[in-house]
């Protein structure tokens, strides 16, 4: 591993990764980097489990989505741990799927089918959080090297950082467009309805709480509409 053009290319991709104009691109980019900075790797992806369901985001190829499709039927596999692990767990290495049928006897059996040789995973989290996991797959047996794992667990520490960056940029660009949409809305009813400021507020936060509909969606039909549904 040459450790100094690696250094390089990790400090080109944390710019890159902020540079990114949403979290889409941001979870995109951290993705195509590990095919391009981790040598063996041939496919890539995010795995986050919502209770038992699996959810894959920006898969670098459609074997990634099969994967963690096929971990979600069975029920275990290297991405279930690596996505629920505990402090001491965060990352993982599978030299060859040969050797890994007791350990998750229904899942190793049908990801030879797939092609896979070997695989790593690395839990995405920072002090805070954690948001799933990176797994990185390659389809010859002992693609990956104890350098390899070095390199993914570092990709992965920079990719958690720009991750927390984008969705929490994501969620404050949506809570602003929410202000946005209910100061809209309010202004509607205010002036079709000769409402006050707190009238108009008080009477979207009712219908909101009478229908079980979220504030943020009632503004929005009213400004879509005219006034209230």
């Amino acid at each position: 591993m040459d450790w100094r053009g690696f250094a390089q290319q990790m400090a080109s991709l944390a710019r890159d990764l902020l540079a990114q104009e949403s979290l889409n691109d941001t979870l995109e980019r951290i993705t195509g980097s590990a095919t391009e900075l981790v040598e063996g790797c041939d496919a890539a992806g995010i795995l986050i489990l919502r209770g038992d369901r699996v959810q894959s985001l920006a898969p670098t190829h459609q074997v990634v989505v099969d994967s963690d499709a096929l971990q979600g039927r069975v029920g275990e596999g290297p991405c279930f741990d690596a996505a629920r692990s505990t402090v001491e767990q965060r990352q993982f290495r599978i030299a060859d799927f040969t050797h890994e049928a007791r350990r998750w006897p229904k899942y190793v059996p049908e990801a030879r089918k797939l092609n896979l040789g070997s695989m790593m995973g690395f839990l995405l989290f920072t002090e805070d959080e954690d948001f799933g996991a990176l797994n990185l797959y390659s389809y010859r047996p002992g693609a990956f090297t104890e350098a390899d794992e070095t390199a993914g667990w570092l990709l992965a520490s920079h990719a958690a950082v720009a991750l927390s960056s984008a969705r929490t940029h994501a969620q404050l660009q949506e809570a602003i467009g929410t202000r946005h949409t209910i100061g809209e809305a309010m202004g509607i009813l205010m002036g079709s309805h000769r409402l006050t400021e707190d009238q108009a507020f008080a009477t979207l936060r009712r219908y909101s709480q009478d229908h079980n509909v979220k504030l943020r969606d009632v503004a929005r039909r009213v400004c879509e509409r005219g006034d209230l549904p």
